[in-house]
């Protein structure tokens, strides 16, 4: 069956993700050593020992994520499932990038540590600023409602599914604008627990920081069909995939219309290859055919039919 890999964004983690895949593979313990050399820190105490309010953190979140991730990619690889596509979800995409053979997965670890403590300080350092979930008004409302109400400091940060977008903005406008989508017919909309505007303008500072980062590091033209946050287009270059991996901190994630090229692309089934089930929920939302199974543990992995 034709596969494409789904990696999973920030609010999947939680303590001892990826355990069991570490409990039963030599191959995750050695990916556990690598990811604690490449960020300097014991990977293995941050994923099994840290409590829900220490995971949370940016900075520990990004990275934590992007290895359990990774780690069920190993083993959906070890059990005989070979995906032939990948895409993930903000800080998800990294581990896509290392799975299309785009970077290496050192330099993946090491640019994703980087990447989750310059998102964390660029959100502390903002004055103020966070992100707010809006439920059951269709997207081009919610652009249209933001503009007609001149808030300037408030974007669609996240374009989930037809029926949920994730707005970011300074704490002064986002309120307002919070009020300004329920009158335009929003059923809810829900402060979401995070230090900073993601996807959005306030994390410049983060964006510049990380670009001389990246700029350093080795980007290969993907060795397997990847799609992009901020096009929700097909990565086809190396250049390309450098470039988008800076862009993608300021630009909105357009999963909206990375799902639909997903689906275009005659894919069989998608796989969330990392903890829980948020894009599996998305997916169903977006109203495609093609199934979107979960894949986090060595219990769903092993229980695929290859």
């Amino acid at each position: 069956m034709k596969t494409c890999f789904l990696f999973p964004g920030q609010g999947a983690q939680h303590p001892g993700m990826a355990k069991d895949i570490y409990d039963t593979s030599q191959e995750a313990r050695n990916l556990f050593d690598l990811a604690s050399e490449a960020c300097r820190t014991d990977m293995k105490k941050l994923l099994f020992e840290s409590d829900e309010a220490v995971l949370k953190e940016t900075r520990n979140t990004q990275i934590a994520l992007a290895l359990a991730e990774e780690a069920a990619a190993l083993c959906a690889r070890e059990h005989g499932l070979i995906p032939s596509g990948f895409a993930g979800f903000s800080v998800g995409e990294w581990p896509a990038l290392a799975e299309a053979q785009v970077i290496s997965r050192f330099d993946m670890f090491r640019l994703v540590a980087e990447r989750g403590r310059l998102m964390d300080e660029a959100g502390r350092r903002s004055g103020g600023s966070s992100m707010s979930a809006v439920l059951y008004l269709a997207p081009e409302k919610i652009d249209r409602a933001i503009t007609e109400a001149g808030l300037g400091q408030v974007w669609v940060a996240n374009y989930n599914s037809p029926v949920q977008c994730v707005i970011s903005g300074t704490e002064s406008e986002l309120a307002t604008a919070e009020e300004v989508l329920k009158a335009a017919g929003a059923k809810r909309v829900i402060r979401l627990k995070v230090s900073g505007a993601f996807h959005s303008p306030i994390m410049a500072p983060a964006a510049e920081a990380f670009a001389e980062l990246v700029a350093a590091v080795s980007f290969s033209d993907p060795k397997a069909t990847l799609f992009s946050n901020v096009t929700g287009g097909k990565i086809l270059t190396g250049a390309e995939a450098k470039r988008l991996a800076v862009a993608q901190i300021t630009s909105p994630v357009r999963w909206i219309d990375e799902e639909r090229n997903i689906a275009l692309e005659g894919f069989d089934r998608c796989v969330e290859t990392g903890p829980g089930t948020v894009l599996a929920g998305l997916w169903k939302a977006f109203g495609s055919s093609i199934p979107c199974l979960a894949g986090g543990t060595l219990n769903d992995i092993s229980s695929m039919t290859l």
